[in-house]
């Protein structure tokens, strides 16, 4: 690779750091530690790097010792595996520091990357990679680095990283003030209805941009990465998908709803595209806890990463925003320790269980009718469950307490409780 484009690219994307306008995040690194951050694509990763970077000009470190990389610059075209070792050879040329910082972005672009990022390693270089596959993140890729890095991964903005973005004060004076609790709950229902990916919280159209990075993710991060030839059937599934958000829905009824369509695809091919999906940190999804493993498996409920994305495919689905919201914050917060628990036998369903908690959680827009329908489960789940410690349920606007045969049910606003799992704020 031609030094001389890679000192180009390098001096380019310093500048870029320096100018950057960098947004506080929920997120703590090491010092001398080497990340593989992972995530949705645009959710914030180059901005933690950039912010890194920064950080260690800010300690003494001199501006040639950090070269950053973006694997998806135009003139990078063309680049292979046999080309990191001129990044290398260029990065001293640049710089004669004993230590010197490799940043790596979208790195996963180069086919064979890790085993370059695992000899980095053990040259004891400090190096930080992102990448918008969780592949990246696969039992095989921990093999081959070897637990030389240590995996990071990086959501869209929650709801106090979006109100910290826009200067809105959430502490819990904020929250027992009148103007500034009215204040918060305008953005949270801008949050709920928009997304956190955090370019669009800039943009007045945020739809659009909604849009163009959701097309980047099916046609760069899926179509093309995992060569899916069915490009209509993935949609298809996709959009099926967003229209089931708060329902367990099976690969073989989206094989079928597809094939009403008139498209030819399979239950197998479901079950590819929507590991696809969830490698490309476009929806993830919880399991119901108390079925036995093939079932699990086979019929799972789906959520999306982002609240902007699911939106695309809805019209005036608040509940399905609102619940989708409350699931996200509970999967930053838990990863995989949430699940749904749904009992035909005993009549119970509860949207969310975190069982390392003993907390389960009901999502309604508004109680009204569905009030008895939503305790009813809440108390058959801590009357028949063993750990169960908290019971929850969150609302657009309603906040009390109700106590039925002896168990208190919360029943919290939804901005107060987005705050309140993640900051660990009381509510």
């Amino acid at each position: 690779m031609n030094h001389d484009i890679l000192k180009q690219v390098i001096f380019d994307q310093i500048e870029v750091i320096q100018n950057a306008e960098i947004i506080p995040r929920d997120y703590f690194f090491e010092k001398n530690v080497n990340y593989v951050l992972v995530g949705l694509r645009r959710s914030g990763k180059s901005t933690l790097l950039y912010k890194i970077a920064r950080e260690l000009v800010a300690e003494g470190c001199d501006w040639s010792q950090i070269i950053y990389v973006n694997f998806e610059d135009d003139r990078l075209l063309g680049f292979t595996k046999e080309d990191f070792n001129d990044v290398v050879e260029t990065a001293y040329e640049l710089s004669d520091a004993k230590n010197i910082y490799f940043f790596f972005d979208e790195i996963q672009i180069i086919d064979g990357w890790e085993h370059f990022a695992r000899r980095m390693a053990d040259q004891k270089k400090h190096v930080y990679i992102t990448g918008s596959n969780a592949k990246m993140l696969s039992s095989e890729m921990a093999r081959v680095l070897g637990g030389r890095y240590i995996p990071k991964m990086i959501m869209p903005f929650s709801l106090s990283e979006a109100l910290d973005f826009q200067k809105i004060a959430h502490d819990e004076a904020a929250l027992l003030t009148t103007a500034k609790a009215a204040k918060i709950k305008r953005a949270c229902q801008e949050y709920i209805a928009g997304g956190g990916l955090p370019d669009a919280l800039l943009l007045k159209n945020k739809r659009e941009y909604i849009k163009s990075v959701y097309e980047k993710v099916l046609l760069g991060d899926i179509i093309e990465r995992e060569q899916v030839k069915n490009k209509m059937a993935l949609r298809l599934m996709v959009k099926k998908i967003a229209e089931t958000v708060m329902h367990e829905i099976s690969f073989n009824t989206l094989s079928g709803n597809i094939k009403a369509t008139g498209i030819k695809t399979s239950t197998d091919s479901m079950i590819d595209y929507t590991s696809h999906a969830e490698n490309a940190y476009l929806i993830f999804r919880t399991r119901n806890y108390v079925s036995k493993f093939a079932e699990k498996e086979s019929t799972p409920r789906f959520y999306f990463y982002d609240n902007g994305i699911l939106s695309l495919f809805l019209v005036d689905k608040t509940s399905a925003l609102l619940e989708n919201a409350v699931g996200i914050c509970l999967k930053r917060k838990y990863e995989d320790g949430v699940y749904y628990f749904k009992s035909n036998q005993t009549g119970i369903d509860i949207d969310f269980y975190i069982p390392e908690e003993g907390m389960a959680v009901q999502v309604a827009y508004a109680l009204g009718d569905a009030q008895e329908r939503e305790t009813k489960s809440l108390v058959s789940l801590a009357q028949k469950t063993e750990g169960v410690k908290r019971l929850v349920i969150v609302t657009s606007e309603e906040e009390r307490t109700i106590e039925i045969d002896g168990y208190v049910i919360e029943v919290i606003p939804v901005y107060k409780f987005l705050l309140s799992v993640y900051r660990n704020i009381s509510t």
